[in-house]
């Protein structure tokens, strides 16, 4: 009786064409959002067959990208700072894990709200959302960042800020580690200048060391 074929190669090749799809489209959305299909296919160097049969359209590719931008969130976040942490050690060092993960995926913050929905797109993020909120509620009541303003409302401000940072990044305007921004972030929740400086610079190496293990 003859053994049937192993199916395993064929296996691994999908899944391999998948990551590149997925890795080239990441890039070319990031240049191009108006970015087809069928130029994606080429771009990746795979037939457009291939890629359909992976990602039926557009929206699903683009969920399949929200899906590895969640995943990839939850993996940085798990290397975030002790809750014996100091609030505005554990600021910086939140801004410096999700940074490279915010610039891997930029390009869906200019896709996701029209294409996935803003509610999706709300799901993606509530993990790190909670996350800033708790820090910034700590840091309230120790007296580390002022009570200006709510937790949940100062945390919405600083988000909107690192985006806007993060399409200056798109754009060309800016470069950035996230060492600036992290900085920028704690003045922005009421860190002296001076003091927010000093503050980054520490936890940096650890904060670099934990993304890089985490790639």
């Amino acid at each position: 009786m003859t053994k049937p074929v192993a199916r395993e190669p064929q296996r691994r090749n999908a899944r391999s064409n998948r990551a590149r799809i997925l890795t080239t489209a990441r890039r070319e959305l990031g240049r191009n959002p108006d970015t087809t299909l069928e130029e994606l296919a080429r771009a990746a160097g795979v037939v457009r067959r291939t890629l359909f049969g992976h990602f039926p359209g557009r929206s699903a590719l683009l969920e399949a990208l929200a899906e590895e931008a969640s995943e990839t969130l939850r993996e940085a976040m798990a290397h975030a700072a002790e809750a014996s942490e100091p609030a505005d050690r554990a600021l910086a060092h939140f801004t410096l894990l999700m940074w490279p993960v915010g610039d891997r995926y930029r390009m869906l913050l200019a896709l996701a709200r029209h294409d996935l929905g803003a509610e999706r797109v709300s799901e993606i993020l509530a993990p790190a959302r909670a996350e800033v909120t708790a820090i910034l509620e700590r840091g309230q009541r120790d007296g580390v960042f002022p009570a200006h303003l709510p937790p949940v409302a100062l945390s919405a401000g600083l988000e909107a800020m690192i985006v806007a940072l993060l399409e200056q990044v798109n754009t060309g305007a800016l470069e950035d580690d996230g060492t600036r921004a992290a900085v920028a972030t704690l003045i922005a929740a009421g860190v002296p200048e001076r003091r927010a400086g000093a503050v980054v610079e520490a936890v940096a190496p650890a904060a670099f060391a934990q993304s890089v293990a985490a790639e």
